[in-house]
């Protein structure tokens, strides 16, 4: 009979709750029982996803949030299928693919009884102001700026009680400040093109927690990466196009996906810049701090991002 393995990251997790709802699933579809790894602090699950591998799963659920799929994606991809079961606070990937927030057993149901889908992974090759360069993968989203400061500056404790909300603070102090760097970033294989940005976000999802749609186009498993690049000049009022901006992106995502038709960027606007590729590139003029999937990385000097098409396999729902 067939087996799952269960990597977890306990620090969310009602491990009872969980638990009962991983024999309940296993035992309706005739599996073995599962085997369950748990993640460490120090590697963010990278060894309880080799560890699981080791066991040789025909399934894997990874039970956290962005930063624990993102660290056992790393491991995990181009191997079995991966059931997500949300226990994070943004949750962005499995917003973006409307899986179960809070139904735990549809969740992890899905594992025994779903059904497979690949999406694109992200590589992210990052030069460290040390000189060093270092690889990592990510599935969501990728953010220099603002994204970056409302991973650094959210609040723990407040995030476990408000959720998404902890990250308004960061998000006031990001605007009022309008710090902004320099940047010269190449899209694809073109002509590199300079510019000053206050914030550069690079994914495959395009919805930020809050439901705000800031990438319209961007799908999981199109074959590109998205990128926008916020410049609202040094003028608070600067950010007022740009607020009208996410708004019509709202408007227009809700608008197509009614219509069962694929979402459409805006054209890109003096405040906003819009590009679509397989390859992007990124140097900035001074050491930036960047976030992947909620994790902050460190400061860099240059970034390169690779679109890598259907690496990971994931198990959803049947109706997903």
């Amino acid at each position: 009979m067939p087996v799952a393995a269960v990597v977890v990251n306990p620090t969310n997790v009602n491990l009872g709750r969980l638990r009962d709802a991983v024999q309940r699933a296993q035992q309706a579809a005739g599996w073995n029982p599962s085997r369950w790894f748990f993640t460490a602090r120090d590697d963010s699950g990278r060894r309880a996803a080799r560890d699981a591998l080791e066991a040789s799963p025909d399934v894997v659920l990874v039970v956290g949030g962005d930063g624990t799929v993102r660290t056992t994606a790393q491991e995990l991809r181009r191997t079995v299928p991966v059931t997500i079961v949300p226990a994070g606070t943004g949750n962005l990937l499995a917003r973006n693919l409307r899986l179960p927030l809070t139904d735990l057993d549809q969740a992890v149901s899905a594992a025994f009884t779903g059904q497979d889908r690949h999406i694109d992974v992200i590589k992210a090759t990052l030069e460290h102001e040390t000189g060093k360069v270092v690889e990592h993968i990510f599935l969501a989203m990728a953010g220099v700026g603002l994204d970056a400061a409302m991973a650094l500056h959210s609040n723990t404790s407040l995030k476990s009680l408000v959720g998404w909300l902890a990250y308004v603070p960061p998000i006031a102090r990001s605007i009022l400040s309008n710090q902004s760097f320099d940047v010269r970033y190449r899209i694809n294989h073109n002509d590199q093109r300079s510019m000053t940005a206050h914030t550069m976000i690079i994914g495959n999802c395009g919805v930020l927690t809050g439901d705000v749609v800031l990438m319209p186009a961007a799908a999981v498993d199109d074959g590109l990466l998205d990128v926008v690049i916020l410049r609202p000049g040094r003028r608070l009022s600067g950010w007022t196009p740009i607020g009208i901006r996410l708004a019509a992106n709202g408007a227009v995502h809700r608008r197509r996906h009614r219509l069962g038709k694929t979402p459409r960027g805006l054209p890109s606007s003096r405040s906003a810049t819009h590009a679509q590729a397989r390859e992007f590139e990124a140097t900035f003029d001074q050491p930036q701090l960047i976030e992947l999937d909620g994790d902050i990385i460190d400061h860099i000097t240059r970034a390169q991002f690779t679109l890598l098409p259907g690496e990971l396999t994931l198990r959803t729902p049947l109706h997903g």
